[in-house]
């Protein structure tokens, strides 16, 4: 995505983020936040850039106040709680509406730059508009309807106990980028099956998007090795004749979250449970 490649987000609904104040709700973890969004409001003063678009004075002062975001949405996972925080300041503090959503998407990446050095800001994006939507390869944004997955693709997470790095893993495909070997493999071998996916699943195509996702998988474990843990790698080679099931990377991989797909839940379930793996259903 940082390169433009297309992509389709959709929110995760089971996600929460709200303002609060220590005053009124102590807590380690609290003024922890607080500290952490004192840090972002000095990242965000150090440009013009964001000071004509966010009221650092009044972020500043509902810090003081001890504001802090009180969110359940766990970091290092690949699900978005820096997009949150990120997408959360700019709609309580912003001064500015951006309305164009190509140009908020590059607003809230900067922004983002903050936590992992180089963000898409697709992530805050997401956050902020609360709908599903793809990011086409002509730099549009198309908004869906919440239902748009078949009834026949479920979607779930699996947990893999290790918390992610982003900005080191982000770091690392950028440095592969450089090499024209890689680079070429990736953009005739990899990149095709992006599209290709998100095309054959909003179109309906089960059975071709489970097909263009086992490539995508596949690919993911030859040329993003590094963003597969360890105990996660079984999963991406594991079949079963009478279920579609597939997993592939979610964020920056690595750790957190994996992203796993299925056509039917009591048999992933099984298949989950024999090898010991516990999974939240998203869709």
């Amino acid at each position: 995505m940082i390169f433009g490649s297309p992509a389709l987000l959709m929110p995760l609904y089971t996600g929460e983020s709200h303002w609060d104040y220590i005053w009124r709700n102590h807590g380690k973890k609290n003024y922890s936040s607080n500290r952490s969004l004192h840090a972002f409001a000095n990242y965000l003063e150090s440009d013009k850039y964001f000071t004509e678009h966010i009221d650092i004075e009044k972020f500043r002062a509902e810090l003081k106040k001890g504001l802090f975001l009180d969110s359940c949405i766990p970091s290092g996972y690949g699900v978005g709680s820096s997009g949150a925080l990120t997408a959360a300041v700019y709609d309580r503090f912003k001064s500015k509406e951006i309305d164009d959503l190509i140009v908020l998407k590059e607003f809230l990446g900067d922004m983002e730059n903050c936590f992992h050095g180089s963000s898409s800001g697709l992530d805050p994006l997401q956050c902020y508009l609360g709908k599903p939507f793809i990011l086409t390869e002509d730099k549009k944004v198309q908004v869906l309807d919440k239902d748009f997955i078949p009834e026949n693709i479920h979607i779930f997470l699996i947990d893999s106990k290790i918390k992610s790095e982003t900005k080191t893993l982000v770091n690392y495909f950028k440095q592969q980028r450089e090499d024209p070997r890689y680079l070429k493999a990736f953009d005739e071998l990899y990149y095709p099956f992006v599209g290709r996916c998100i095309d054959s699943l909003v179109s309906g195509d089960v059975d071709k998007f489970f097909d263009d996702l086992a490539h995508l998988s596949y690919y993911q474990t030859v040329m993003l090795r590094p963003m597969i843990t360890d105990n996660m790698l079984p999963l991406f080679s594991l079949k079963r004749k009478d279920v579609h099931f597939q997993i592939k990377i979610c964020g920056s991989g690595g750790g957190g979250y994996f992203l796993g797909f299925a056509d039917d839940k009591e048999a992933t379930n099984e298949f989950m449970k024999e090898h010991a793996f516990p999974i939240t259903w998203i869709i």
